[in-house]
């Protein structure tokens, strides 16, 4: 008996890893001192001297049940995308800035194929937002796993100073909740999108999604808010708070980052709701309290300016909606 016999193929892992070498070492900087093969990734950090108090800022998150449509559809290639994404929004909130990205694949079977386009995929979504690959973990473990399942998880680690952490503490009623849309579901409120479209036809064009099917629609990759970030700081703008919009949407999310004894009041009609999620709400009979509370409606990032410095950066974020205000009260009202 051997390891094969057991579930493990282990030669069949190194292959794909192999196959996956060039891409990985694509998203290297110069500070990467060891990468893909060593026991622990290195990066030399001396430039963060140039800060005067460095803070490190770290996540980990999942794709969660979305990867088990991506093995049903054979789509693989947006999921490295969506949990790198994900995971540079979530450092974002803080004013963070990514450093470096690692992963973690596991099954309870890895075809190689399948391997290779996933690792691929992290690594072309780390080189778009500059920051290395620097290593992970793989693993076959059945009896952990059920057959056709995976999963996919990352961990990011970034860097603010001290002094530029955005913590939300100059919020002030009447200022104002400007949102960038999402670009779907993201990566939540997949096992009730599941079972409201269990048994239909994923790849049967659907006029009331554009002519889009619904594996389309529901694969879409989660979308990073870096560069819009990043532009409004370059113009001097000051941005009071950030939430990125994950599970449990805007009612879970936004009041994380605001001071106590404060909410929002969020309008209905002032941003356009993706049509994934009207259809998923009307062949589910899903009711909209609901809806707001698992998914995020379109409301992909939100950010929270002062009601001077709002109308600059819609003018600079011309894709961004003034959907709502901050006001004294406690939680979120969408009205």
């Amino acid at each position: 008996m051997n390891y094969r016999d057991a579930g493990v193929d282990i030669d069949r892992k190194a292959g794909a890893l192999k196959a996956a070498a060039g891409k990985i070492k694509e998203t290297y900087t110069p500070e990467v001192l060891r990468g893909i093969g060593a026991f622990g990734g290195m990066i030399e950090i001396s430039r963060l001297k140039d800060m005067a108090e460095p803070v490190l800022v770290a996540s980990t998150d999942g794709v969660g049940t979305k990867t088990l449509l991506a093995v049903q559809t054979g789509r693989y290639s947006g999921l490295g995308f969506d949990i790198v994404n994900h995971s540079v929004n979530d450092l974002l909130v803080q004013g963070a800035r990514p450093l470096f990205f690692m992963d973690y694949i596991a099954s309870a079977r890895l075809e190689a194929e399948v391997l290779a386009q996933i690792l691929a995929s992290l690594a072309e979504a780390c080189k778009a937002v500059g920051i290395p690959l620097l290593g992970g973990e793989t693993a076959e473990m059945p009896g952990v796993y059920q057959e056709g399942g995976l999963d996919l998880v990352g961990t990011i680690v970034g860097v603010v100073d001290k002094a530029q952490v955005v913590d939300g503490s100059r919020v002030q009623p009447g200022d104002v909740v400007l949102a960038l849309p999402s670009s779907g579901l993201h990566t939540n409120g997949y096992s009730l999108a599941r079972r409201v479209f269990a048994g239909w036809n994923l790849e049967e064009p659907r006029p009331e999604l554009g002519g889009r099917s619904l594996a389309e629609a529901l694969l879409e990759p989660h979308r990073c808010y870096l560069r819009e970030v990043e532009l409004l700081q370059r113009e001097g703008l000051e941005i009071r708070a950030m939430a990125h919009i994950t599970g449990g949407g805007v009612f879970e999310n936004l009041p994380r980052v605001l001071p106590e004894g404060l909410g929002a009041e969020i309008r209905r009609g002032s941003f356009p709701i993706p049509p994934i999620f009207e259809l998923i709400q009307r062949a589910g009979q899903v009711p909209e309290q609901e809806m707001y509370r698992v998914f995020n409606m379109g409301l992909g990032y939100i950010l929270v300016l002062s009601p001077d410095t709002a109308p600059i950066a819609r003018q600079l974020l011309p894709q961004s909606y003034p959907v709502g205000y901050i006001m004294e009260s406690s939680g979120i009202k969408v009205v």
